[in-house]
Protein backbone atom coordinates (compact mmCIF):
# COMPACT_ATOMS: atom_id res chain seq x y z
CA UNK A 1 0.00 0.00 0.00
CA UNK A 2 1.08 2.78 -1.18
CA UNK A 3 -0.56 6.86 -1.71
CA UNK A 4 0.23 8.38 -5.16
CA UNK A 5 -0.65 11.46 -6.97
CA UNK A 6 -0.24 13.15 -10.29
CA UNK A 7 -0.92 16.42 -12.01
CA UNK A 8 -1.00 18.79 -14.88
CA UNK A 9 -1.84 22.66 -13.91
CA UNK A 10 -0.85 25.70 -14.99
CA UNK A 11 1.06 26.79 -12.12
CA UNK A 12 3.96 25.50 -9.81
CA UNK A 13 3.25 22.30 -9.05
CA UNK A 14 5.50 21.11 -6.15
CA UNK A 15 3.41 22.90 -3.36
CA UNK A 16 0.16 20.80 -5.26
CA UNK A 17 1.77 17.90 -5.04
CA UNK A 18 3.02 18.43 -1.37
CA UNK A 19 -0.14 19.39 0.26
CA UNK A 20 -1.89 16.11 -1.59
CA UNK A 21 1.05 13.51 -0.05
CA UNK A 22 0.16 15.14 3.34
CA UNK A 23 -3.41 14.12 2.71
CA UNK A 24 -1.73 10.50 1.63
CA UNK A 25 0.14 10.33 4.69
CA UNK A 26 -1.78 7.30 6.02
CA UNK A 27 -0.95 5.55 3.21
CA UNK A 28 2.69 5.22 3.89
CA UNK A 29 5.36 6.64 6.22
CA UNK A 30 8.40 4.49 5.33
CA UNK A 31 9.96 7.44 2.61
CA UNK A 32 8.21 9.96 0.06
CA UNK A 33 9.30 11.71 -2.91
CA UNK A 34 7.94 14.24 -5.28
CA UNK A 35 9.08 14.82 -8.91
CA UNK A 36 8.31 17.81 -11.34
CA UNK A 37 8.97 18.35 -15.18
CA UNK A 38 9.91 21.95 -16.27
CA UNK A 39 9.67 21.56 -20.06
CA UNK A 40 11.58 18.30 -21.08
CA UNK A 41 13.47 18.61 -17.57
CA UNK A 42 12.97 16.40 -14.58
CA UNK A 43 13.02 17.83 -10.86
CA UNK A 44 13.24 14.86 -8.53
CA UNK A 45 13.74 15.13 -4.58
CA UNK A 46 13.37 11.66 -2.80
CA UNK A 47 13.64 11.08 1.05
CA UNK A 48 13.13 8.89 4.30
CA UNK A 49 10.04 9.12 6.37
CA UNK A 50 7.33 10.92 6.52
CA UNK A 51 6.65 14.08 4.14
CA UNK A 52 6.91 16.92 6.46
CA UNK A 53 10.09 15.49 7.37
CA UNK A 54 11.93 15.68 4.57
CA UNK A 55 11.48 18.52 2.35
CA UNK A 56 12.81 22.34 3.14
CA UNK A 57 12.09 24.87 1.55
CA UNK A 58 15.00 24.77 -0.19
CA UNK A 59 13.90 21.58 -1.79
CA UNK A 60 10.38 22.91 -3.04
CA UNK A 61 12.13 25.67 -4.69
CA UNK A 62 13.93 22.98 -6.69
CA UNK A 63 10.94 21.36 -8.02
CA UNK A 64 10.32 23.45 -10.76
CA UNK A 65 7.50 23.23 -13.09
CA UNK A 66 3.61 22.89 -14.01
CA UNK A 67 3.56 18.93 -13.78
CA UNK A 68 4.17 16.50 -10.94
CA UNK A 69 3.46 13.84 -9.14
CA UNK A 70 4.20 12.52 -5.66
CA UNK A 71 4.75 9.25 -3.36
CA UNK A 72 3.97 7.79 0.06
CA UNK A 73 5.88 4.48 0.37
CA UNK A 74 5.05 1.76 2.73
CA UNK A 75 7.07 -0.99 2.05
CA UNK A 76 5.75 -4.32 0.40
CA UNK A 77 8.81 -5.17 -1.98
CA UNK A 78 12.22 -4.77 -1.06
CA UNK A 79 13.44 -2.90 2.24
CA UNK A 80 11.64 0.26 3.99
CA UNK A 81 15.12 1.10 5.22
CA UNK A 82 16.56 1.32 1.58
CA UNK A 83 16.53 4.79 0.51
CA UNK A 84 17.43 3.91 -3.03
CA UNK A 85 14.26 2.25 -3.74
CA UNK A 86 12.09 5.36 -2.52
CA UNK A 87 10.08 6.38 -5.23
CA UNK A 88 9.63 8.01 -8.27
CA UNK A 89 11.64 5.76 -10.54
CA UNK A 90 13.39 7.50 -13.45
CA UNK A 91 14.49 5.88 -17.01
CA UNK A 92 16.07 8.19 -19.43
CA UNK A 93 14.82 6.58 -22.76
CA UNK A 94 12.50 7.13 -24.48
CA UNK A 95 12.21 11.15 -23.92
CA UNK A 96 12.50 10.38 -19.88
CA UNK A 97 10.04 8.47 -17.82
CA UNK A 98 9.77 9.12 -14.23
CA UNK A 99 7.24 6.93 -12.53
CA UNK A 100 5.38 6.15 -9.41
CA UNK A 101 3.41 3.01 -8.14
CA UNK A 102 1.10 1.73 -5.55
CA UNK A 103 0.57 -2.10 -5.95
CA UNK A 104 2.71 -4.97 -6.21
CA UNK A 105 3.86 -7.53 -8.87
CA UNK A 106 3.65 -10.77 -8.65
CA UNK A 107 5.72 -11.97 -11.39
CA UNK A 108 8.97 -9.97 -10.46
CA UNK A 109 11.20 -13.00 -11.34
CA UNK A 110 10.21 -13.40 -14.70
CA UNK A 111 10.46 -9.85 -15.10
CA UNK A 112 14.01 -9.58 -14.07
CA UNK A 113 14.74 -12.31 -16.41
CA UNK A 114 13.31 -10.74 -19.16
CA UNK A 115 14.31 -7.07 -18.74
CA UNK A 116 18.13 -8.58 -18.49
CA UNK A 117 18.49 -11.02 -20.97
CA UNK A 118 15.76 -10.02 -23.82
CA UNK A 119 15.13 -6.50 -23.36
CA UNK A 120 19.02 -5.52 -22.42
CA UNK A 121 17.85 -2.86 -18.96
CA UNK A 122 19.50 -2.68 -15.68
CA UNK A 123 18.13 -2.58 -12.61
CA UNK A 124 19.95 -1.27 -9.91
CA UNK A 125 17.19 -2.68 -6.61
CA UNK A 126 14.79 -4.83 -6.16
CA UNK A 127 12.11 -2.47 -5.91
CA UNK A 128 8.97 -3.97 -8.41
CA UNK A 129 8.22 -0.32 -9.55
CA UNK A 130 12.14 -0.31 -11.45
CA UNK A 131 10.48 -3.53 -13.15
CA UNK A 132 7.43 -1.67 -14.14
CA UNK A 133 9.00 1.79 -15.67
CA UNK A 134 11.41 -0.78 -17.24
CA UNK A 135 9.39 -2.55 -18.80
CA UNK A 136 6.48 0.51 -19.71
CA UNK A 137 9.77 2.44 -21.43
CA UNK A 138 10.40 -0.87 -23.33
CA UNK A 139 7.14 -1.04 -24.58
CA UNK A 140 7.03 2.54 -25.69
CA UNK A 141 10.26 2.53 -27.76
CA UNK A 142 8.94 -0.21 -29.37
CA UNK A 143 6.25 2.02 -30.58
CA UNK A 144 7.86 5.14 -31.44
CA UNK A 145 8.04 5.64 -34.70
CA UNK A 146 10.30 9.39 -35.66
CA UNK A 147 10.51 11.87 -33.13
CA UNK A 148 6.83 12.32 -32.10
CA UNK A 149 4.41 10.71 -29.87
CA UNK A 150 1.01 10.19 -30.22
CA UNK A 151 -1.98 9.27 -27.41
CA UNK A 152 -1.82 5.67 -29.61
CA UNK A 153 0.96 4.87 -29.21
CA UNK A 154 1.41 5.42 -25.68
CA UNK A 155 -1.90 3.50 -25.09
CA UNK A 156 -0.80 0.47 -27.47
CA UNK A 157 2.27 0.56 -24.94
CA UNK A 158 0.05 0.67 -21.67
CA UNK A 159 -2.08 -2.49 -23.62
CA UNK A 160 1.75 -4.62 -24.33
CA UNK A 161 2.13 -3.75 -19.88
CA UNK A 162 -0.61 -5.43 -19.10
CA UNK A 163 0.15 -8.37 -21.10
CA UNK A 164 3.50 -8.28 -19.20
CA UNK A 165 3.09 -7.76 -15.97
CA UNK A 166 1.34 -9.55 -13.10
CA UNK A 167 -0.08 -8.33 -9.85
CA UNK A 168 -1.90 -4.99 -8.60
CA UNK A 169 -0.47 -1.55 -9.89
CA UNK A 170 -1.86 2.00 -10.01
CA UNK A 171 0.69 3.86 -11.44
CA UNK A 172 1.34 7.51 -12.79
CA UNK A 173 4.26 8.60 -15.10
CA UNK A 174 5.56 11.81 -16.38
CA UNK A 175 6.93 11.43 -20.04
CA UNK A 176 8.88 14.29 -20.41
CA UNK A 177 8.39 16.83 -22.89
CA UNK A 178 4.53 15.48 -23.76
CA UNK A 179 2.63 14.58 -20.57
CA UNK A 180 1.09 12.69 -17.74
CA UNK A 181 0.02 8.99 -18.20
CA UNK A 182 -1.97 6.98 -15.76
CA UNK A 183 -3.18 3.34 -15.60
CA UNK A 184 -4.76 0.67 -13.68
CA UNK A 185 -4.43 -2.88 -13.76
CA UNK A 186 -6.84 -4.97 -15.32
CA UNK A 187 -8.48 -6.12 -12.23
CA UNK A 188 -8.36 -2.62 -10.16
CA UNK A 189 -7.72 -3.98 -7.13
CA UNK A 190 -5.48 -0.78 -6.04
CA UNK A 191 -7.74 2.37 -6.21
CA UNK A 192 -7.26 5.76 -8.52
CA UNK A 193 -9.32 8.84 -8.92
CA UNK A 194 -9.36 11.54 -11.74
CA UNK A 195 -10.42 15.09 -11.26
CA UNK A 196 -10.37 18.23 -12.80
CA UNK A 197 -10.73 21.78 -12.17
CA UNK A 198 -10.52 25.53 -14.19
CA UNK A 199 -7.16 27.28 -13.43
CA UNK A 200 -6.98 30.51 -12.24
CA UNK A 201 -7.95 32.39 -15.32
CA UNK A 202 -11.18 30.50 -15.59
CA UNK A 203 -10.67 28.84 -19.00
CA UNK A 204 -7.82 26.20 -18.84
CA UNK A 205 -8.65 23.14 -17.15
CA UNK A 206 -6.04 21.62 -14.52
CA UNK A 207 -6.22 16.97 -13.74
CA UNK A 208 -5.45 15.38 -10.94
CA UNK A 209 -5.25 11.52 -10.26
CA UNK A 210 -4.79 10.00 -6.79
CA UNK A 211 -5.42 7.25 -4.23
CA UNK A 212 -8.19 8.59 -2.77
CA UNK A 213 -11.02 11.17 -3.36
CA UNK A 214 -10.19 13.14 -0.60
CA UNK A 215 -7.31 14.71 -1.91
CA UNK A 216 -9.30 16.12 -5.47
CA UNK A 217 -12.16 17.21 -2.64
CA UNK A 218 -9.24 19.14 -0.30
CA UNK A 219 -7.71 20.70 -3.73
CA UNK A 220 -11.18 22.31 -5.02
CA UNK A 221 -11.27 19.60 -7.93
CA UNK A 222 -14.42 18.10 -9.47
CA UNK A 223 -14.61 14.30 -8.90
CA UNK A 224 -14.66 13.06 -12.40
CA UNK A 225 -14.64 9.39 -11.95
CA UNK A 226 -12.87 6.25 -11.05
CA UNK A 227 -9.82 5.08 -13.43
CA UNK A 228 -11.03 1.85 -14.98
CA UNK A 229 -9.53 -1.66 -14.54
CA UNK A 230 -7.33 -1.57 -17.74
CA UNK A 231 -7.95 1.86 -18.54
CA UNK A 232 -5.45 4.70 -19.64
CA UNK A 233 -5.59 8.40 -19.21
CA UNK A 234 -3.27 10.81 -20.81
CA UNK A 235 -3.36 14.18 -20.08
CA UNK A 236 -1.01 17.13 -22.72
CA UNK A 237 1.10 19.45 -21.23
CA UNK A 238 -1.63 22.05 -22.12
CA UNK A 239 -4.53 19.94 -20.11
CA UNK A 240 -6.15 18.07 -22.95
CA UNK A 241 -7.18 14.46 -21.51
CA UNK A 242 -7.87 11.23 -23.82
CA UNK A 243 -8.19 7.54 -22.30
CA UNK A 244 -8.68 4.43 -23.31
CA UNK A 245 -9.70 0.67 -22.17
CA UNK A 246 -5.91 -1.05 -22.81
CA UNK A 247 -6.95 -4.47 -22.17
CA UNK A 248 -9.42 -6.80 -23.79
CA UNK A 249 -10.95 -8.44 -21.03
CA UNK A 250 -11.29 -6.18 -17.58
CA UNK A 251 -12.72 -7.15 -14.16
CA UNK A 252 -13.16 -4.48 -11.44
CA UNK A 253 -12.49 -6.21 -8.18
CA UNK A 254 -11.01 -3.92 -5.80
CA UNK A 255 -9.24 -4.68 -2.42
CA UNK A 256 -11.35 -5.09 0.90
CA UNK A 257 -8.86 -4.39 2.94
CA UNK A 258 -8.89 -0.84 1.79
CA UNK A 259 -12.18 -0.29 3.02
CA UNK A 260 -11.23 -2.40 5.91
CA UNK A 261 -8.41 -0.24 6.90
CA UNK A 262 -5.85 1.45 4.82
CA UNK A 263 -8.45 4.24 2.97
CA UNK A 264 -9.27 7.58 5.25
CA UNK A 265 -12.94 7.24 6.24
CA UNK A 266 -13.81 10.62 4.13
CA UNK A 267 -12.55 8.69 0.39
CA UNK A 268 -14.78 7.76 -2.12
CA UNK A 269 -13.25 4.85 -4.01
CA UNK A 270 -15.03 3.42 -6.91
CA UNK A 271 -18.22 4.51 -5.98
CA UNK A 272 -18.20 3.45 -2.41
CA UNK A 273 -18.36 6.06 0.46
CA UNK A 274 -15.58 4.20 2.86
CA UNK A 275 -17.03 5.83 5.97
CA UNK A 276 -20.72 4.61 4.64
CA UNK A 277 -19.19 1.08 4.37
CA UNK A 278 -17.43 0.83 7.37
CA UNK A 279 -21.24 1.63 9.32
CA UNK A 280 -22.31 -1.52 7.77
CA UNK A 281 -19.31 -3.71 8.77
CA UNK A 282 -20.39 -2.45 12.28
CA UNK A 283 -23.91 -3.20 11.57
CA UNK A 284 -23.23 -6.50 10.28
CA UNK A 285 -20.57 -7.22 13.37
CA UNK A 286 -23.58 -6.65 15.38
CA UNK A 287 -26.02 -9.19 14.39
CA UNK A 288 -23.12 -11.65 14.68
CA UNK A 289 -22.03 -10.55 18.24
CA UNK A 290 -25.95 -10.82 19.23
CA UNK A 291 -25.51 -14.88 17.84
CA UNK A 292 -22.55 -15.38 19.85
CA UNK A 293 -22.32 -13.47 22.73
CA UNK A 294 -24.77 -12.71 26.23
CA UNK A 295 -25.43 -9.14 25.72
CA UNK A 296 -26.22 -8.62 29.26
CA UNK A 297 -22.60 -9.39 30.02
CA UNK A 298 -21.09 -6.64 27.94
CA UNK A 299 -21.29 -3.14 29.83
CA UNK A 300 -19.73 -1.06 27.34
CA UNK A 301 -18.51 -0.92 23.53
CA UNK A 302 -15.35 0.85 22.85
CA UNK A 303 -13.10 1.20 19.73
CA UNK A 304 -9.56 1.28 19.06
CA UNK A 305 -9.11 4.57 17.89
CA UNK A 306 -9.36 5.85 14.48
CA UNK A 307 -10.55 3.39 12.13
CA UNK A 308 -12.50 1.10 14.01
CA UNK A 309 -14.58 4.13 15.48
CA UNK A 310 -17.34 3.94 12.99
CA UNK A 311 -18.05 0.07 13.03
CA UNK A 312 -18.25 0.48 16.84
CA UNK A 313 -20.54 3.19 17.24
CA UNK A 314 -23.03 0.92 15.14
CA UNK A 315 -22.44 -1.75 17.02
CA UNK A 316 -23.04 -0.17 20.65
CA UNK A 317 -26.09 1.75 18.73
CA UNK A 318 -27.54 -1.82 17.62
CA UNK A 319 -26.83 -4.02 20.25
CA UNK A 320 -28.13 -1.20 22.82
CA UNK A 321 -25.00 -1.67 24.58
CA UNK A 322 -23.22 1.83 25.71
CA UNK A 323 -20.81 3.58 23.91
CA UNK A 324 -17.14 4.74 25.82
CA UNK A 325 -13.97 5.62 24.64
CA UNK A 326 -11.31 3.95 26.57
CA UNK A 327 -8.47 4.50 24.69
CA UNK A 328 -6.47 7.13 24.07
CA UNK A 329 -4.52 7.94 20.74
CA UNK A 330 -1.43 9.68 20.31
CA UNK A 331 -1.51 11.36 17.07
CA UNK A 332 2.05 11.95 16.58
CA UNK A 333 2.97 8.25 16.41
CA UNK A 334 2.93 6.44 12.84
CA UNK A 335 0.32 3.54 12.57
CA UNK A 336 1.43 0.72 13.95
CA UNK A 337 0.51 -1.70 11.19
CA UNK A 338 2.44 -0.18 8.39
CA UNK A 339 5.66 -0.14 10.30
CA UNK A 340 8.39 -2.06 9.42
CA UNK A 341 9.01 -4.88 11.57
CA UNK A 342 7.43 -6.79 14.10
CA UNK A 343 9.44 -5.42 17.07
CA UNK A 344 9.12 -1.56 16.29
CA UNK A 345 5.06 -2.64 15.85
CA UNK A 346 5.21 -3.66 19.49
CA UNK A 347 7.12 -0.99 21.04
CA UNK A 348 4.65 1.38 18.97
CA UNK A 349 1.26 -0.10 20.27
CA UNK A 350 1.79 1.23 23.87
CA UNK A 351 3.13 4.77 22.63
CA UNK A 352 0.27 4.99 20.32
CA UNK A 353 -2.36 4.02 22.91
CA UNK A 354 -3.52 4.73 26.33
CA UNK A 355 -5.66 2.72 28.45
CA UNK A 356 -7.82 5.16 31.05
CA UNK A 357 -8.69 3.17 34.04
CA UNK A 358 -11.93 5.32 35.01
CA UNK A 359 -13.42 3.56 31.77
CA UNK A 360 -12.23 0.60 32.06
CA UNK A 361 -12.84 -0.56 36.09
CA UNK A 362 -14.81 -3.44 36.96
CA UNK A 363 -16.23 -3.47 33.43
CA UNK A 364 -17.13 -6.13 31.33
CA UNK A 365 -15.48 -4.34 27.97
CA UNK A 366 -16.36 -5.22 24.24
CA UNK A 367 -13.78 -3.88 22.20
CA UNK A 368 -14.25 -3.46 18.29
CA UNK A 369 -11.23 -3.09 15.86
CA UNK A 370 -11.04 -3.36 12.45
CA UNK A 371 -9.26 -6.32 11.94
CA UNK A 372 -6.46 -8.55 13.37
CA UNK A 373 -3.89 -9.09 11.38
CA UNK A 374 -0.61 -10.50 13.60
CA UNK A 375 -2.35 -10.04 16.61
CA UNK A 376 0.39 -7.92 18.36
CA UNK A 377 -1.60 -4.31 18.40
CA UNK A 378 -4.81 -6.78 19.66
CA UNK A 379 -2.64 -8.48 22.45
CA UNK A 380 -1.12 -5.43 23.66
CA UNK A 381 -4.88 -4.06 23.99
CA UNK A 382 -6.26 -6.79 25.88
CA UNK A 383 -3.38 -6.63 28.51
CA UNK A 384 -4.43 -2.90 28.63
CA UNK A 385 -7.09 -3.09 29.11
CA UNK A 386 -6.86 -5.89 31.92
CA UNK A 387 -4.55 -3.58 33.74
CA UNK A 388 -6.78 -0.54 33.57
CA UNK A 389 -8.89 -2.90 35.50
CA UNK A 390 -11.47 -4.30 33.20
CA UNK A 391 -13.61 -7.58 34.47
CA UNK A 392 -13.81 -9.19 31.39
CA UNK A 393 -12.79 -8.39 27.69
CA UNK A 394 -14.54 -9.33 24.55
CA UNK A 395 -12.57 -8.41 21.59
CA UNK A 396 -13.99 -8.13 18.28
CA UNK A 397 -13.03 -7.42 14.93
CA UNK A 398 -15.05 -5.96 11.89
CA UNK A 399 -13.29 -8.45 9.29
CA UNK A 400 -12.82 -12.04 9.17
CA UNK A 401 -9.41 -13.84 10.36
CA UNK A 402 -7.03 -12.81 8.20
CA UNK A 403 -5.52 -16.36 7.61
CA UNK A 404 -3.61 -15.95 3.93
CA UNK A 405 -0.50 -13.87 3.05
CA UNK A 406 -1.89 -10.55 1.03
CA UNK A 407 0.86 -10.45 -2.32
CA UNK A 408 -1.14 -7.33 -3.89
CA UNK A 409 0.45 -4.37 -2.31
CA UNK A 410 -0.09 -5.17 2.00
CA UNK A 411 2.85 -5.97 3.78
CA UNK A 412 1.44 -9.66 5.02
CA UNK A 413 4.00 -11.52 3.26
CA UNK A 414 4.29 -14.80 5.70
CA UNK A 415 1.49 -16.93 6.94
CA UNK A 416 3.49 -17.80 10.19
CA UNK A 417 3.13 -14.22 11.00
CA UNK A 418 -0.72 -14.10 11.13
CA UNK A 419 -2.25 -15.26 14.44
CA UNK A 420 -5.49 -16.57 12.42
CA UNK A 421 -3.28 -19.12 10.35
CA UNK A 422 -4.10 -22.44 11.09
CA UNK A 423 -5.78 -21.42 14.26
CA UNK A 424 -9.25 -21.78 15.55
CA UNK A 425 -10.92 -18.79 16.61
CA UNK A 426 -10.97 -20.46 20.44
CA UNK A 427 -7.28 -20.83 20.22
CA UNK A 428 -6.79 -17.38 18.81
CA UNK A 429 -8.68 -15.95 21.73
CA UNK A 430 -5.75 -17.48 23.96
CA UNK A 431 -3.41 -16.09 21.78
CA UNK A 432 -4.96 -12.73 22.72
CA UNK A 433 -5.70 -13.25 25.96
CA UNK A 434 -9.28 -12.42 25.93
CA UNK A 435 -12.38 -14.25 27.41
CA UNK A 436 -14.04 -14.35 23.92
CA UNK A 437 -13.41 -13.35 20.56
CA UNK A 438 -15.72 -12.50 17.44
CA UNK A 439 -15.05 -11.80 14.06
CA UNK A 440 -16.87 -10.47 10.89
CA UNK A 441 -18.27 -13.91 8.76
CA UNK A 442 -16.61 -13.09 4.95
CA UNK A 443 -20.02 -12.99 3.13
CA UNK A 444 -21.45 -10.22 5.66
CA UNK A 445 -18.14 -8.35 5.09
CA UNK A 446 -18.41 -8.63 1.45
CA UNK A 447 -21.93 -7.09 1.30
CA UNK A 448 -21.48 -4.47 3.40
CA UNK A 449 -19.03 -2.67 1.64
CA UNK A 450 -20.70 -3.11 -1.79
CA UNK A 451 -23.91 -2.78 -1.11
CA UNK A 452 -25.42 0.06 -3.16
CA UNK A 453 -22.96 -0.12 -5.22
CA UNK A 454 -21.65 -1.34 -9.20
CA UNK A 455 -19.33 -3.68 -7.26
CA UNK A 456 -19.78 -7.07 -7.43
CA UNK A 457 -16.18 -8.43 -6.48
CA UNK A 458 -14.21 -7.77 -3.71
CA UNK A 459 -10.46 -9.14 -3.70
CA UNK A 460 -10.07 -10.71 -0.42
CA UNK A 461 -7.63 -13.03 -0.50
CA UNK A 462 -6.31 -12.75 2.70
CA UNK A 463 -9.30 -13.87 4.11
CA UNK A 464 -10.35 -16.45 1.50
CA UNK A 465 -6.82 -18.02 -0.12
CA UNK A 466 -8.31 -17.16 -2.86
CA UNK A 467 -6.44 -15.06 -5.15
CA UNK A 468 -8.42 -13.17 -7.96
CA UNK A 469 -5.19 -12.51 -10.79
CA UNK A 470 -4.92 -16.71 -11.10
CA UNK A 471 -1.19 -16.28 -11.39
CA UNK A 472 -0.48 -16.84 -7.45
CA UNK A 473 0.58 -20.31 -6.97
CA UNK A 474 1.81 -22.15 -4.20
CA UNK A 475 5.46 -22.40 -4.94
CA UNK A 476 5.03 -18.05 -5.96
CA UNK A 477 3.56 -17.93 -2.16
CA UNK A 478 6.45 -19.91 -1.04
CA UNK A 479 8.92 -18.03 -2.43
CA UNK A 480 7.75 -14.95 -1.21
CA UNK A 481 7.58 -16.25 2.49
CA UNK A 482 11.71 -16.99 2.15
CA UNK A 483 12.60 -13.41 0.33
CA UNK A 484 10.06 -11.02 1.72
CA UNK A 485 10.85 -9.29 5.07
CA UNK A 486 7.30 -8.03 6.56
Amino acid sequence: MCGIVGLVAHEPANQLVYDSLLLLQHRGQDSAGIATAEGGIFHIHKTKGQVREGFRTRDMRALLGSMGLGHVRYATKGAASNEQEAQPFYVNAPYGIVLIHNGNLTNTRELTSELFHVDRRHLNTNSDTELLVNVLAHELQEQVNGRDLDPEQIFAAVSRVHDRVQGSYAAIAMIAGHGLLAFRDPFGIRPLVLGRRLAADGVREEWITASESLVLESGGYEIVRDVAPGEAIFISLDGEMVSKQCHASPRLIPCSFEYVYLARPDSIMNGISVYDARLRLGNRLADTIAQHSPIGDIDVVMPIPDSSRPAAMQVAQKLGIEYREGFYKNRYVGRTFIMPGQAERKRSVRQKLNAMSSEFKGKNILIVDDSIVRGTTSREIVEMARAAGANKVTFTSAAPPVRFPHVYGINMPTRQELVAHDRKIPEIARELGADHLIYQEVADMQAAITEGSDVTELEMSCFTGDYVTGTVSPEYLAWVEANQLS
